[in-house]
Parts: C-alpha cells; sequence; structure tokens
C-alpha cells in the first residue's frame, strides 16, 4: 500500500502500490474471528494458515487405501477430460469436461496405477459434494472453519471435495465466494481482480465464450449450445503474449498450499490452480458480501464494457 503524510509519501515495500502483498502471508496459527476479518477479509488479502487441523482426524486418517475401505463402493461424480483442464477455453469454444457417475474405487484404481483410462479423471463437484455425495467421511473433519464463520457471519454454502492426479488443472477463474482450502498440496497462481487484470492484462482476457462439452469423450463430437460464457482464455503457464501482450507485465502471487495448511482466498480473485502429484483437498466457499469491493468490481466491468475494449 501506499501511505501519505502530508507531502511524504512512502511505498510499503512488502506490498505493490495497488496494496497488493508481493508474497502470500503465513500464519503459524489461525486467527482470531476479529483479526481473521480486519487484517483478511476487510483488506481482501489471501494468507495461508498454518497448526489449523490438527484436531481433524482426516489429517492422519485420509489416505486412498482408507478411501477405498471407507468409501469405496461409493458411487461419485467424475470430471473426466483429455488433457486434465476442466471448464477452460480451447479456441474460441468454452469446454466442459464430461460428468460421470462410477465407484470411487475405479478413481482409486486409476491413481494407483491399477485401472487404465484414456482420460483424466478429477472428483471435482462443486456442488457440496462432500456432505451429498460422501457423507461417510463428514466425522473425519468439522463441518465449517469456526473462526472464519464467525468472522463472517455465516455458514459455508458449499463443503466441496476434491481428489485427483497431477494432470488435473483449475483453469484461470474468479469466485464471487470467499474460500479456506485445506489440503494436501497444490500450487497456485493469485492475482486480485483490480490490481492485475484492470491494469494490465485489461478485459481482453474475460470473454464470451460458445459452450461446448465433451459429450461422451473420446467417442462423440463436441456438442454445441446456443450460449456464451464469460471466461479469461488465457492459459498462465503457457501465455500467448502476441494476443494478450499486456500480460508480460502481470505479476502474480504464487503460492504452494501443502498437507495439513489452509488457504484462505478472498472474493472475486482470480486464480489458476496445479498439482505436481495426486492431491486430496476439502474447501469451504462463503458467500461474498455484496459491499464496497463488489461495487468496484461492477464499476470496473461497467467502464471496460463502456469503452469498448471487452
Amino acid at each position: 500500500w501506499v501511505s501519505g503524510h502530508g507531502d511524504a509519501v512512502q511505498q510499503d515495500p512488502n506490498h505493490s502500490p495497488l496494496s497488493v502483498p508481493l508474497a502470500v502471508p503465513y500464519l503459524d496459527k489461525p486467527p482470531t474471528p476479529l483479526h481473521f476479518y480486519r487484517d483478511w477479509v476487510c483488506p481482501s488479502r489471501p494468507c495461508i494458515i498454518r497448526n489449523a487441523l490438527q484436531h481433524w482426524p482426516a489429517l492422519q486418517k485420509w489416505s486412498l487405501p482408507y478411501f477405498r475401505a471407507t468409501v469405496g463402493s461409493t458411487e461419485v461424480s467424475v470430471a473426466v477430460t483429455p488433457d486434465g483442464y476442466a471448464d477452460a477455453v480451447r479456441g474460441d469454444r468454452f469446454v466442459m469436461p464430461a460428468e460421470r457417475r462410477v465407484p470411487l474405487s475405479f478413481v482409486l484404481d486409476v491413481l494407483e496405477g491399477r485401472a487404465q483410462h484414456p482420460g483424466v479423471l478429477y472428483v471435482q463437484k462443486q456442488c457440496s459434494n462432500l456432505p451429498t455425495e460422501l457423507p461417510q467421511l463428514l466425522p473425519d473433519l468439522e463441518s465449517h472453519v469456526p473462526w472464519a464463520s464467525e468472522a463472517l457471519g455465516k455458514m459455508p454454502d458449499a463443503v466441496n471435495f476434491w481428489l485427483g492426479e497431477a494432470a488435473a488443472v483449475t483453469s484461470c477463474r474468479h469466485k464471487r465466494s470467499g474460500e479456506v482450502a485445506p489440503c494436501s498440496e497444490k500450487s497456485l497462481s493469485l492475482r486480485p481482480f483490480i490490481a492485475e487484470l484492470s491494469r494490465v492484462c485489461g478485459v481482453d482476457l474475460w470473454k464470451g465464450h460458445s459452450l461446448k462439452s465433451w459429450g461422451v469423450w473420446g467417442a462423440a463430437p463436441w456438442h454445441l449450445m446456443c450460449s456464451q460464457v464469460p471466461w479469461i482464455p488465457l492459459d498462465p503457464l503457457a501465455p500467448d503474449l502476441a494476443r494478450y501482450p499486456s500480460y508480460s507485465q502481470a505479476q502474480a502471487l504464487r503460492c504452494t498450499v501443502r498437507a495439513g495448511e489452509m488457504l484462505y482466498l478472498p472474493a472475486l480473485w482470480f486464480h489458476h490452480v496445479q498439482q505436481s502429484q495426486g492431491c486430496i483437498a476439502v474447501n469451504f466457499w462463503y458467500d461474498m458480501e455484496y459491499d464496497l469491493k463488489y461495487s468496484y468490481f461492477q464499476l470496473l466491468d461497467s467502464l471496460t464494457k463502456a469503452s469498448g475494449l471487452d
């Protein structure tokens, strides 16, 4: 941030000129609700919290053999893609994964090399799939994050379970919810909704794309649906700088969330997620407050459209 006193202006060396931290801070213990709200939620800053999950049985129990014994016969929704990119832009089309209902044991067989599958499997259904599809695992963790729930004055809208191999990737996106995500290990690239995307990348990253689905993956052509989906076509791992030259100036916050750690990701932050190995994760989505920050976001979007840059 930049602070001013009279004519003297001094920039905090730990932050960019737009109040964006230069690195994701670590907390050695969970914050109090007051500190969480004051220091992280209000300024819309991400952080990684350590030593917050020691009391969860999941931290010791959860493994592929444990899942096989406990929920192996349970059918779950699985996203299937040819390359690990579910919900992503391909050319001028927004591509959704094929969704299959299979026993979790089949996913575990593929992850452990006992079975082969031509695509990439990812348990990633984002409609509170943990309590709805895998309720047997609920005793292994808390139903919410108490200090976050107290600070935000609400319970999470959704509690999601994620299980995937290294090839599974979450393309660049933002969500209108705050997120607290404990996990094994994931690598993230984060950008606030104003500081980089508006200043450097511009709205040319936020396009409407026709919707296609993988359908029966590998056996049938894509199905074209008459709708437009706003999405970011740029891949941070291989950016097309000829098409988006300003992206070369963008600076991402990169962090790795490891086993037993918890990431707080503020609402409206753009994020791209990948993993270097098979990963188990849980996230808690808390609905955002439609306050001044959301008004800024809407203003930026409106100005962009009015300028003809979208």
